[in-house]
Protein backbone atom coordinates (compact mmCIF):
# COMPACT_ATOMS: atom_id res chain seq x y z
CA UNK A 1 0.00 0.00 0.00
CA UNK A 2 1.02 3.76 -0.22
CA UNK A 3 1.41 6.25 1.91
CA UNK A 4 -2.44 6.58 2.81
CA UNK A 5 -1.96 3.07 4.15
CA UNK A 6 0.41 4.83 6.36
CA UNK A 7 -1.56 7.35 7.23
CA UNK A 8 -4.59 5.94 8.10
CA UNK A 9 -2.67 2.83 9.69
CA UNK A 10 -0.78 5.16 12.13
CA UNK A 11 -3.88 7.18 13.33
CA UNK A 12 -5.46 3.42 14.00
CA UNK A 13 -2.62 2.20 16.05
CA UNK A 14 -2.18 5.63 18.02
CA UNK A 15 -5.88 5.59 18.84
CA UNK A 16 -5.61 2.32 20.32
CA UNK A 17 -2.79 3.68 22.68
CA UNK A 18 -4.81 6.11 24.32
CA UNK A 19 -3.42 7.04 27.01
CA UNK A 20 0.32 7.23 25.54
CA UNK A 21 -1.38 9.93 22.53
CA UNK A 22 -2.72 12.12 25.56
CA UNK A 23 0.95 12.24 26.87
CA UNK A 24 1.94 13.22 23.73
CA UNK A 25 -0.54 15.74 23.37
CA UNK A 26 -0.26 17.11 26.86
CA UNK A 27 3.04 17.86 25.84
CA UNK A 28 2.41 19.45 22.37
CA UNK A 29 -0.02 21.79 24.07
CA UNK A 30 1.88 22.04 27.01
CA UNK A 31 4.70 23.81 24.82
CA UNK A 32 2.26 25.46 22.11
CA UNK A 33 0.84 27.54 25.36
CA UNK A 34 4.35 28.04 26.56
CA UNK A 35 5.16 29.64 23.06
CA UNK A 36 2.07 31.23 22.44
CA UNK A 37 -0.10 31.62 25.60
CA UNK A 38 -3.05 30.16 27.08
CA UNK A 39 -5.41 31.20 25.62
CA UNK A 40 -6.69 29.19 22.31
CA UNK A 41 -8.85 31.95 20.98
CA UNK A 42 -5.67 33.94 20.50
CA UNK A 43 -3.25 31.30 19.84
CA UNK A 44 -4.00 29.18 16.82
CA UNK A 45 -1.67 26.66 17.09
CA UNK A 46 -2.61 25.83 20.39
CA UNK A 47 -6.46 25.96 19.27
CA UNK A 48 -5.25 22.89 16.56
CA UNK A 49 -3.61 20.74 18.78
CA UNK A 50 -6.22 20.99 21.65
CA UNK A 51 -9.21 20.25 18.85
CA UNK A 52 -7.18 17.23 17.73
CA UNK A 53 -6.75 15.95 20.99
CA UNK A 54 -10.23 16.69 22.33
CA UNK A 55 -11.35 14.89 19.07
CA UNK A 56 -9.57 11.68 20.51
CA UNK A 57 -11.28 11.73 23.34
CA UNK A 58 -8.62 13.68 25.67
CA UNK A 59 -10.69 14.87 28.99
CA UNK A 60 -10.75 18.64 29.29
CA UNK A 61 -8.82 18.25 33.33
CA UNK A 62 -5.78 16.95 31.13
CA UNK A 63 -6.04 19.88 28.38
CA UNK A 64 -6.07 22.65 31.32
CA UNK A 65 -3.43 20.94 33.03
CA UNK A 66 -1.26 20.85 29.97
CA UNK A 67 -1.93 24.64 29.63
CA UNK A 68 -1.04 25.90 33.31
CA UNK A 69 1.84 23.72 33.19
CA UNK A 70 2.71 26.14 30.08
CA UNK A 71 2.02 28.83 31.41
CA UNK A 72 3.58 28.51 34.32
CA UNK A 73 0.77 28.52 36.96
CA UNK A 74 1.54 24.71 37.59
CA UNK A 75 5.21 23.14 37.91
CA UNK A 76 6.23 20.50 35.21
CA UNK A 77 9.26 19.73 32.62
CA UNK A 78 10.36 21.87 30.33
CA UNK A 79 10.27 20.19 26.67
CA UNK A 80 12.46 20.30 23.78
CA UNK A 81 12.08 19.55 20.37
CA UNK A 82 14.55 17.18 18.71
CA UNK A 83 14.44 14.98 15.30
CA UNK A 84 16.60 12.12 14.53
CA UNK A 85 17.23 10.93 10.59
CA UNK A 86 18.40 7.50 9.54
CA UNK A 87 17.82 4.03 7.80
CA UNK A 88 15.51 1.42 8.89
CA UNK A 89 16.08 -2.19 7.42
CA UNK A 90 16.35 -2.61 3.71
CA UNK A 91 17.57 1.23 3.21
CA UNK A 92 14.33 2.77 4.13
CA UNK A 93 14.65 6.26 5.01
CA UNK A 94 13.68 7.09 8.37
CA UNK A 95 12.74 10.39 10.15
CA UNK A 96 12.12 10.78 14.20
CA UNK A 97 10.55 13.80 15.65
CA UNK A 98 10.61 14.17 19.77
CA UNK A 99 9.66 16.51 21.95
CA UNK A 100 11.83 15.41 25.38
CA UNK A 101 12.48 16.90 28.58
CA UNK A 102 15.94 14.40 28.26
CA UNK A 103 18.09 14.43 25.33
CA UNK A 104 20.43 11.93 26.22
CA UNK A 105 17.67 9.41 27.46
CA UNK A 106 16.17 9.80 24.17
CA UNK A 107 19.31 9.99 22.17
CA UNK A 108 19.93 6.45 23.92
CA UNK A 109 15.86 4.66 23.24
CA UNK A 110 16.55 6.39 19.31
CA UNK A 111 19.82 4.64 19.11
CA UNK A 112 18.64 1.41 20.58
CA UNK A 113 15.70 0.97 18.27
CA UNK A 114 17.28 1.53 15.30
CA UNK A 115 20.33 -1.06 16.30
CA UNK A 116 17.76 -3.92 17.71
CA UNK A 117 16.66 -4.20 13.95
CA UNK A 118 18.79 -3.34 11.47
CA UNK A 119 18.81 -0.15 11.46
CA UNK A 120 21.49 2.68 11.32
CA UNK A 121 20.97 5.95 12.99
CA UNK A 122 22.72 8.87 10.79
CA UNK A 123 23.83 12.45 11.38
CA UNK A 124 21.20 15.54 11.20
CA UNK A 125 20.53 15.79 7.43
CA UNK A 126 21.32 12.33 5.92
CA UNK A 127 17.76 11.71 4.75
CA UNK A 128 15.98 14.71 4.90
CA UNK A 129 16.36 15.60 1.33
CA UNK A 130 14.35 12.55 0.89
CA UNK A 131 11.10 14.45 2.02
CA UNK A 132 9.43 17.93 1.70
CA UNK A 133 7.46 19.32 4.66
CA UNK A 134 3.85 19.65 3.73
CA UNK A 135 0.62 20.16 4.94
CA UNK A 136 -1.69 16.79 4.48
CA UNK A 137 -5.04 16.23 4.77
CA UNK A 138 -6.59 12.83 4.38
CA UNK A 139 -10.54 12.21 2.88
CA UNK A 140 -12.05 8.81 3.26
CA UNK A 141 -14.25 7.72 0.43
CA UNK A 142 -15.00 4.18 0.93
CA UNK A 143 -18.41 4.80 -0.54
CA UNK A 144 -17.44 6.47 -3.97
CA UNK A 145 -19.98 9.36 -3.54
CA UNK A 146 -17.20 12.06 -4.15
CA UNK A 147 -15.73 12.11 -7.79
CA UNK A 148 -12.07 13.03 -7.74
CA UNK A 149 -12.92 16.48 -10.03
CA UNK A 150 -15.34 16.99 -7.08
CA UNK A 151 -12.45 16.59 -4.60
CA UNK A 152 -9.30 18.49 -6.88
CA UNK A 153 -12.50 22.03 -7.45
CA UNK A 154 -12.81 21.82 -3.41
CA UNK A 155 -9.03 21.64 -2.97
CA UNK A 156 -8.21 23.90 -5.56
CA UNK A 157 -10.74 26.06 -3.66
CA UNK A 158 -9.31 25.63 -0.46
CA UNK A 159 -5.81 27.15 -1.46
CA UNK A 160 -4.24 23.98 -1.65
CA UNK A 161 -1.21 22.42 -3.99
CA UNK A 162 -2.17 19.20 -5.15
CA UNK A 163 -4.53 15.98 -4.76
CA UNK A 164 -3.86 12.41 -4.63
CA UNK A 165 -6.55 9.90 -5.24
CA UNK A 166 -7.12 6.40 -4.18
CA UNK A 167 -9.30 3.65 -4.44
CA UNK A 168 -10.87 4.44 -0.75
CA UNK A 169 -9.96 8.16 0.00
CA UNK A 170 -8.39 11.03 -1.00
CA UNK A 171 -4.83 13.04 0.00
CA UNK A 172 -4.42 16.62 0.00
CA UNK A 173 -1.21 19.02 0.10
CA UNK A 174 -0.74 22.35 0.75
CA UNK A 175 2.16 24.85 1.88
CA UNK A 176 2.70 24.26 5.58
CA UNK A 177 2.15 28.04 5.91
CA UNK A 178 -0.89 27.90 4.70
CA UNK A 179 -1.90 24.97 6.93
CA UNK A 180 -4.84 26.90 8.82
CA UNK A 181 -6.18 29.04 5.84
CA UNK A 182 -6.84 25.64 4.02
CA UNK A 183 -8.32 23.79 7.21
CA UNK A 184 -10.33 26.43 7.62
CA UNK A 185 -11.77 26.21 3.94
CA UNK A 186 -12.66 22.90 3.73
CA UNK A 187 -14.56 22.74 7.20
CA UNK A 188 -16.49 25.91 5.88
CA UNK A 189 -17.09 23.98 2.56
CA UNK A 190 -18.16 21.03 4.89
CA UNK A 191 -15.48 18.54 3.85
CA UNK A 192 -13.70 16.74 7.52
CA UNK A 193 -10.83 15.41 6.98
CA UNK A 194 -10.14 12.07 8.87
CA UNK A 195 -6.22 13.30 9.55
CA UNK A 196 -4.93 16.70 9.13
CA UNK A 197 -1.42 17.45 10.09
CA UNK A 198 1.74 19.01 8.89
CA UNK A 199 4.15 16.38 8.15
CA UNK A 200 7.26 15.25 5.89
CA UNK A 201 5.87 13.66 2.53
CA UNK A 202 8.80 11.54 0.99
CA UNK A 203 9.96 13.10 -2.90
CA UNK A 204 11.88 9.79 -2.77
CA UNK A 205 10.16 6.29 -2.21
CA UNK A 206 11.65 3.27 -0.99
CA UNK A 207 9.97 -0.59 -1.81
CA UNK A 208 11.51 -2.93 0.10
CA UNK A 209 10.79 -6.85 -1.14
CA UNK A 210 12.59 -8.48 1.56
CA UNK A 211 9.88 -9.74 3.96
CA UNK A 212 12.84 -10.16 7.47
CA UNK A 213 13.55 -6.47 6.28
CA UNK A 214 9.74 -5.29 6.24
CA UNK A 215 8.86 -7.33 9.94
CA UNK A 216 11.83 -5.57 11.17
CA UNK A 217 10.90 -1.93 9.42
CA UNK A 218 7.00 -2.52 11.26
CA UNK A 219 8.89 -4.12 14.64
CA UNK A 220 11.24 -0.75 15.09
CA UNK A 221 8.27 2.06 14.07
CA UNK A 222 5.88 -0.01 16.64
CA UNK A 223 8.77 0.52 19.20
CA UNK A 224 9.89 4.37 18.53
CA UNK A 225 6.07 5.22 18.30
CA UNK A 226 5.52 3.34 21.48
CA UNK A 227 8.25 6.63 23.57
CA UNK A 228 6.32 8.76 25.13
CA UNK A 229 9.27 11.13 23.57
CA UNK A 230 8.17 10.49 19.87
CA UNK A 231 5.92 12.54 18.29
CA UNK A 232 6.08 11.69 14.82
CA UNK A 233 7.51 8.52 12.76
CA UNK A 234 8.08 9.11 8.81
CA UNK A 235 9.36 6.92 6.61
CA UNK A 236 9.79 6.55 2.56
CA UNK A 237 8.60 3.04 2.48
CA UNK A 238 5.79 2.07 -0.03
CA UNK A 239 4.84 -1.03 2.44
CA UNK A 240 2.35 -0.56 4.50
CA UNK A 241 4.18 -0.52 7.82
CA UNK A 242 0.84 -0.50 9.96
CA UNK A 243 -0.99 -3.66 8.88
CA UNK A 244 -1.71 -6.58 11.09
CA UNK A 245 -0.47 -9.02 9.03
Amino acid sequence: MGRHGTIAGRKAAQDSKRAAVFTKYARLITVAAREGGGDPDYNPNLRTIVEKAKGLGMPNDNVKRAIMKGTGELGGETYETGRFEGYGAGGVAVIVEVLTDNKNRTSASMSHAFDKFGGNLGVPGCVGYMFDRKGVFVFANEDGEISEDTMMEAALEAGADDVVTYDDSFEVYCDPNAFDDVAAAFKEAGYEAVESDIMQVPNITSTPTDETAIKNLKKMVALLEDDDDVQHVYTNCTVDLYDEE
